[in-house]
């Protein structure tokens, strides 16, 4: 299937808001979206409300983690993604700079719904939203899932 990366390539020294998708094999996180958790899902689903945000403020304590916060978020941190985006309307975590976590070294890296195969993620890795619901489904983690994020060339 086809996906898209982040504009500005791949690195082995992913840096945050550098554009660039973290060279690397990952595990796979909670599955989510603003839509119903879709049938035959293995994966644990968090359905996003308006309060679900991913702070990707590097002097936040809450630094490449999910937060579910009532009050004005702008206020509580400089920077964050709202989970609740239409392109996460399905998408599922990359485990990506998560134990430990490191300021800086990249957040919110997720596997989500593309605006188009000519389309760029800010890191993330995207692709249509029926592939995407496509790989919920197929997506087991008793089986230990992993997605392994390079160039052809690299690999």
């Amino acid at each position: 299937m086809k996906g898209i990366v982040g504009k500005k390539g791949f690195t082995t020294n992913k840096k945050e808001g550098d554009g660039k998708s973290p060279i690397g094999m990952y595990s796979f996180g909670t599955a989510f979206g603003s839509g119903a958790k879709p049938s035959g899902m293995k994966l644990t689903y968090k359905k996003t409300t308006k309060y679900d945000y991913w702070v990707d403020d590097v002097t936040s304590k809450d630094y490449n983690k999910w937060i579910t916060y009532k009050g004005v978020p702008t206020k509580k941190w400089k920077s964050f993604e709202r989970m609740n985006h239409s392109l996460y309307r399905y998408g599922v975590v990359i485990n990506y700079n998560v134990n430990p976590i490191v300021k800086g070294k990249g957040s919110a890296i997720f596997l989500h719904i593309w605006r188009g195969e000519n389309g760029v993620t800010a890191g993330c890795v995207a692709t249509s939203e029926k592939n995407v619901l496509r790989l919920l489904n197929w997506l087991n983690p008793s089986k230990h899932p992993h997605i392994i994020m390079d160039t052809i060339e690299t690999l």
